[in-house]
């Protein structure tokens, strides 16, 4: 009875056009949707009491979670990145419930990895469902702007059969439920996060470059906050909202403009794919669709993670160490 409510108020509080979405949905203060979550006075709340900044010091990070738990929807927040040297630092806006499901947890990612002078942020999306933390779906892309030099809107778009990421109402990634994936898609309610650390061990060239302190503090700036979904009871795991009248339901494809917009960004700005990585996967994961061409240029741009080439045993290819080396689970 209750997976049948769930599915009933899925849509709730939900008002997306399917292009230009997140202008005409209703932002938040802070307040109202997060709490802090760790950092004591490395989070700040400006006056307006509608945005928020977090930062990384030699004495800690910060990050803040959402008041409710939600079963799909529709969730974002404008992020400025820190700018300078920025290497090892990571920016994390997702969604997970592994304080409720330790061993079996679900989540959905983006992360931002800092870079060393003169190179940009990149970012990176991934997701877990049930606990598959074995089967990593990690995709990393450079962007078309410069995400220190103001706002950029991230949003993450969660139905029971798919995932799309956006920045700036384009979408970058799709991710479709497949039968094969079974538990592997996020079905479990979860908190929205945003968290700045220190991820010197993996982030920035597989740890070959460091947080230096010296730049610090690294701060990361949040606003515009929209939580446009349906909130779950964490006891009872049962809807807590009514269904709102005349609210227009996410959408349930990329219409064909965006999907030609995504495309040309993927072409354009893709360098990590888990689909193609043939060191870490012999055979592609049940939902990915390999274009061939992609595919190349791909192996060309890193003959060992894309080609399957044997890697050389010197220094230089270890330093060139696959994705694995370049993610990690938080």
């Amino acid at each position: 009875m209750v997976n049948f409510l769930l599915e009933i108020f899925i849509f709730c509080y939900v008002l997306v056009l399917v292009s230009g979405f997140s202008e005409k949905l209703e932002t938040l203060p802070f307040h109202e949707g997060y709490s802090q979550l760790f950092g004591h006075d490395n989070l700040m709340v400006l006056q307006d009491g509608k945005s928020v900044h977090i930062s990384l010091d030699e004495r800690t990070g910060a990050g803040f979670v959402s008041q409710d738990l939600y079963l799909h929807g529709l969730f974002s927040a404008s992020i400025k990145l820190p700018e300078d040297y920025t290497a090892g630092v990571v920016v994390a806006f997702y969604m997970s419930n592994g304080d409720m499901f330790e061993k079996n947890h679900d989540e959905i990612d983006f992360e931002f990895l800092g870079n060393i002078r003169a190179k940009n942020w990149r970012i990176q999306t991934n997701i877990y469902g049930n606990g598959s933390t074995n089967v990593g779906r990690e995709e990393r892309y450079g962007l078309w702007f410069d995400p220190t030099e103001d706002f950029h809107t991230y949003t993450i778009l969660w139905t029971d059969s798919h995932i799309i990421f956006y920045v700036d109402n384009v979408p970058i990634r799709e991710i479709k439920r497949t039968q094969a994936m079974g538990g592997d898609f996020p079905s479990k309610p979860m908190s929205l996060y945003a968290t700045i650390w220190d991820g010197s061990s993996w982030a920035t060239n597989g740890g070959k470059y460091k947080v230096n302190y010296k730049y610090a503090p690294y701060v990361a700036k949040f606003s515009d906050f929209v939580l446009h979904g349906c909130a779950v009871d964490p006891i009872e795991l049962s809807p807590k909202c009514d269904i709102v009248q005349n609210s227009a339901s996410i959408p349930t494809e990329i219409s064909p403009h965006q999907r030609r917009k995504m495309e040309k960004f993927q072409k354009k700005h893709l360098q990590y794919s888990y689909c193609y990585d043939r060191t870490r996967y012999k055979v592609p994961q049940s939902e990915c669709v390999i274009d061939p061409k992609e595919a190349d240029r791909l192996r060309r741009f890193d003959p060992v993670t894309f080609g399957g080439v044997p890697r050389h045993h010197n220094k230089r290819h270890h330093q060139r160490q696959s994705r694995r080396e370049d993610t990690s689970a938080k």
